[in-house]
């Protein structure tokens, strides 16, 4: 056996492959070596719950040592000394024993988490070998977005978490402009479906019982036109005319008003009430794309003093609101870092957030300046999945692992691998795991997992199919954007043809009908795979629906582009409209599977669109 043939998510920092194997027998003990003992349950409970998943083996957690040496079977201990960095671990397995000795309890609990991916490989008899392993970034993180449009229901969150929490992410954020239940503001959640106080607060303890710091997001600043668009809270808008963007023109309102003292209380209101359901100490105030800013109530002020300048008092007053809470900031830095003349003047206990979503971001760049002012950063990629219907794979890949070697380049200290829901949260939850699953990696060990085999990592772990072709359909289907021959700035094509009206698709003239033929064509190919996957998951018969349901988008983009062409290959229009009607009602169905019904109205606006257009 050659450790080429051992497949770890993340791959650990150092591996030794011995001879034999170890062999679980029907009986025996997990003994738990720590003071106190509970500091090692969850990691207990972790690897008693593969036991019995993997090989339907019921054994016993047992504090101490004082046993028999026959039933010493499975020793979990807290041992800083042989493993001296923090969340570090060595995993220690010969014929007679598993030994995982960690730094620290987080250390254990992630030994364990290897130890059961090798469980789930070779059953009963786990290879001998020794581990060493720790983390490249203290802070990894998955931050979702629950604002546009999807609010996750708590089970699909509970199992994400399980799952994250398997690959040693050890920070979850979930992003909130306006769908946590503020019993001071009915009116702005009531349709929305909003996550309450009480589930935050089981959320949160689930979380902490794996080792994951729930940090509330809240945006504070910008991207808050679902308050601003309320009458109570209108006049506290920037700007509620047209504002030029750098992605075009747009309608207000969009920011808060900075200069006006309402503002200031509105917002940390808003604190008073979000921050005692979370036992993190952090919190993420958000405050990016303040595209407005200047354009309307904080013109003249601007216009004296500098945009920048303004900003940086909000952002200023803001932190000083928490810090006298004990609370440590963190907060998106693409609009402080246009103006890197400012940073300095940062507090040097603000965590800003480096954001970047294509592969060529520059995260090297950016991140050097803040590390000159001696600002604590994050670098923030993502997995590439909205503002598609499939994902863009190898944009992913890229960014994600570029974010990656920056952060160990230039000192960061976090890691934040992001899921927006731009436009409507088209993409079916899936088509994030390949992104999820390789910023897990690239984040705890990047050199190492480097030369991991994603597509067989991500279907043996995030798909439970064993075969690789759940890991092979993500991976293509993720990367047929790039058949089209035209790169979108964070977007597929076949996503911007579903979003576009008939009437612009006419007059889009980027749109090669070859090369249109040739996703679809490729499309059509990586669906295939769903013939042969053997998903263990208990929700495989849904994965394969949500799949499909991707695919079908795809394919539908394509045709419909074709259409509008004129191209004699192209389906009818009451071809187009049965297929998108037969969609849109799998769409709707696969939606409240995994979410909560809030704004999928909002969501299908533009498939009941396509319908009408269709029938004209």
């Amino acid at each position: 056996m050659s450790s080429l043939e051992i497949m770890l998510l993340p791959a650990p920092q150092k591996l030794f492959l011995g001879e034999g194997c170890f062999q679980f027998q029907d009986e025996g003990l997990v003994l738990l070596d720590a003071s106190p003992a509970q500091a090692l349950i969850s990691a207990g409970n972790s690897l008693e719950n593969a036991l019995w998943n993997c090989l339907k083996l019921n054994w016993d957690l047992q504090a101490g040592m004082a046993v028999p040496v026959e039933l010493q079977s499975v020793i979990l201990r807290i041992a800083p000394q042989r493993s001296v960095r923090q969340q570090g671990y060595r995993l220690h397995i010969t014929e007679t024993q598993v030994l995982i000795e960690g730094h620290d309890p987080s250390g254990v609990f992630y030994g364990v988490a290897t130890l059961n991916q090798l469980i789930n490989q070779f059953g009963r008899e786990v290879p001998c070998l020794e581990i060493q392993d720790w983390p490249d970034i203290d802070a990894r993180g998955v931050m979702l977005d629950i604002s546009r449009d999807k609010v996750y229901r708590m089970e699909t969150l509970f199992e994400l978490i399980d799952r994250l929490a398997s690959w040693k992410i050890n920070q979850v954020q979930l992003y909130t402009e306006h769908t946590f239940a503020y019993r001071r503001h009915p009116d702005v959640w009531k349709d929305a479906s909003p996550i309450t106080g009480e589930e935050i607060l089981v959320l949160d303890q689930y979380c902490r019982e794996r080792f994951i710091e729930l940090v509330p997001n809240q945006n504070s600043f910008g991207h808050l036109q679902r308050w601003l668009k309320h009458p109570a809270y209108a006049h506290l808008a920037e700007n509620h005319g047209e504002i030029q963007t750098p992605w075009g023109a747009m309608q207000g309102p969009f920011s808060i008003a900075p200069v006006l003292p309402d503002s200031l209380s509105f917002i940390t209101g808003l604190y008073d009430e979000l921050l005692p359901h979370f036992t993190s100490q952090m919190v993420n105030i958000g405050c990016d794309e303040t595209v407005d800013l200047g354009s309307g109530q904080s013109k003249a002020v601007c216009d004296a003093m500098g945009t920048g300048r303004v900003y940086l008092n909000f952002l200023l007053k803001l932190y000083s609101d928490l810090k006298a809470r004990s609370k440590t900031v963190q907060f998106w830095g693409d609009i402080i870092i246009q103006h890197p003349e400012l940073v300095p003047e940062l507090p040097r206990d603000m965590i800003a957030l480096e954001w970047g979503y294509e592969a060529d971001h520059p995260f090297g760049e950016h991140g050097q300046i803040f590390a000159a002012s001696g600002i604590p950063f994050y670098v923030c990629p993502g997995t590439s999945a909205w503002n598609t219907l499939a994902g863009r794979t190898d944009n992913a890949l890229r960014n994600l692992v570029s974010a990656a070697e920056s952060a160990r380049a230039n000192g960061a200290i976090g890691y934040l691998n992001t899921d927006w829901g731009d436009n409507g949260h088209w993409q079916p939850y899936p088509v994030s795991f390949l992104g999820f699953a390789a910023g897990a990696a690239y984040s705890w060990s990047v050199e190492a997992s480097q030369g991991m085999d994603i597509i067989r990592a991500v279907s043996r772990f995030a798909f439970e199919d064993p075969t690789g072709e759940m890991g092979m359909l993500a991976f293509k289907l993720g990367n047929v954007y790039q058949s089209a021959g035209l790169m979108l700035h964070n977007a597929s094509l076949a996503f911007k043809i579903l979003q576009m009206p008939i009437s612009e698709l006419v007059n889009y003239t980027q749109v090669d009908t070859e090369n249109i033929i040739k996703m679809r064509e490729e499309a059509v190919a990586a669906m295939g795979h769903l013939e042969n996957e053997r998903m263990a998951r208990a929700d495989a018969g849904l994965i394969r629906e949500e799949y499909d349901l991707a695919g079908r988008l795809v394919i539908h983009a394509c045709n419909r582009a074709m259409f509008v062409r004129g191209d004699a290959r192209a389906p009818s229009a009451a071809a187009l409209h049965n297929d998108m009607s037969d969609l849109l009602e799998r769409y709707k169905k696969i939606w409240l599977e995994r979410n909560r019904p809030g704004v999928l109205q909002d969501s299908i606006r533009k498939f009941e669109q396509m319908l009408v257009e269709y029938k004209k």
